[in-house]
């Protein structure tokens, strides 16, 4: 069953391929009434971290503005128009992504001669950008004029990080909608909805760790940083890997470790949780999930030194240290 919060439970609805469009409820009164009077902006700027949904939001709104029965912000999803953007091919719907990691001038050329010409079918052509922080500066001032006075019948929706550097005259020309990181429980639905594999445990401790991103934490599913999670677990709590013939093993795991690259910073937020889970658990008897497993042998003071292990090992791998040599350290510090 699906959890909606109370104030979730009284947005208008959106609709994704026939399914209800979870959190982001700001966002969703103000474009229903926007849709409802027919008084829509001519450039939104969906901004807000990555992985939580907004060009999902982009793509659902698009099918509503072209919808002939549409309810507020809520399409048909059985109309001519929502049967053709839902299979790729509405003509009055133009995607522009980011190629090779950015979004050149000649992809904006293209955009503005297309924009030229009127609408084929549809009353409102709609114009999605995405991720438009990767934008060239040369690509992003040819299209400020096209932002500034957009011809008739077009709204352009842009999407960005909200991490990502976009230049103020790309802002102040849309209308920003504010995209926030989701609560818990709408991120374990998006991802047993996503999965249904997954178990709730799982998804939950997936939920924690990407903050709020369902889109992170499939990701990190996907790469089985979880999996991986629990064999480190698994290795520093076993008590009959704590004798030197057993050295190697640790070695190893930290030169896999250290190969994560990037998502190194997520595996180390996961063994953060699990200590924290035993942290909790060794005041309250009750941790919030027991999928890593809890250390029962440790003291507080134990547990203290061993999340301030691994802020050490964070500070020394922003700090450009040896990758290797840093998990090597951090992996003892946590059998210790």
């Amino acid at each position: 069953m699906m959890i909606l919060s109370k104030e979730d439970s009284e947005a208008p609805e959106l609709l994704i391929g026939g399914k209800s469009f979870l959190g982001h409820k700001q966002a969703r009164n103000l474009l229903s009434r926007g849709i409802s009077s027919n008084r829509l902006a001519h450039a939104y700027l969906f901004r807000g971290p990555e992985g939580i949904g907004k060009q999902l939001f982009a793509r659902g709104l698009t099918a509503a503005v072209n919808c002939a029965a549409a309810k507020g912000i809520a399409a048909c999803g059985i109309c001519s128009g929502c049967r053709k953007f839902a299979s790729g091919a509405h003509p009055d719907f133009l995607l522009v992504s980011p190629e090779k990691g950015a979004i050149k001038i000649d992809q904006v050329r293209e955009l503005i001669k297309k924009l030229s010409y009127a609408p084929y079918e549809a009353e409102t052509r709609v114009v999605l950008i995405e991720d438009v922080h990767t934008m060239r500066r040369e690509a992003a001032n040819s299209l400020l004029k096209t932002l500034e006075e957009p011809p008739e019948d077009n709204l352009l929706i842009l999407t960005a990080y909200s991490s990502g550097s976009i230049l103020p005259t790309i802002s102040s020309r849309c209308q920003t909608i504010p995209f926030y990181p989701l609560t818990l429980e709408e991120t374990v639905e998006i991802i047993l909805r996503e999965d249904r594999e997954l178990d709730r445990e799982t998804a939950t401790l997936l939920a924690r760790l990407a903050e709020g991103s369902p889109g992170r934490a499939l990701l990190l599913h996907r790469k089985d940083l979880v999996g991986f999670g629990k064999r480190v677990v698994d290795l520093i709590s076993d008590p009959d890997k704590r004798g030197g013939q057993h050295v190697g093993l640790f070695l190893q795991t930290a030169e896999t470790m250290a190969g994560l690259k990037t998502d190194l910073s997520y595996l180390l937020g996961l063994l953060r949780l699990w200590i924290r889970d035993g942290l909790f658990s060794h005041y309250c008897q009750e941790a919030p999930t027991a999928i890593m497993g809890i250390r029962k042998d440790w003291s507080s003071e134990q547990y203290f030194a061993k999340l301030q292990a691994i802020d050490r090992a964070e500070n020394e791998l922003n700090r450009n240290c040896n990758r290797t040599l840093v998990c090597e350290v951090l992996l003892f510090e946590l059998q210790a």
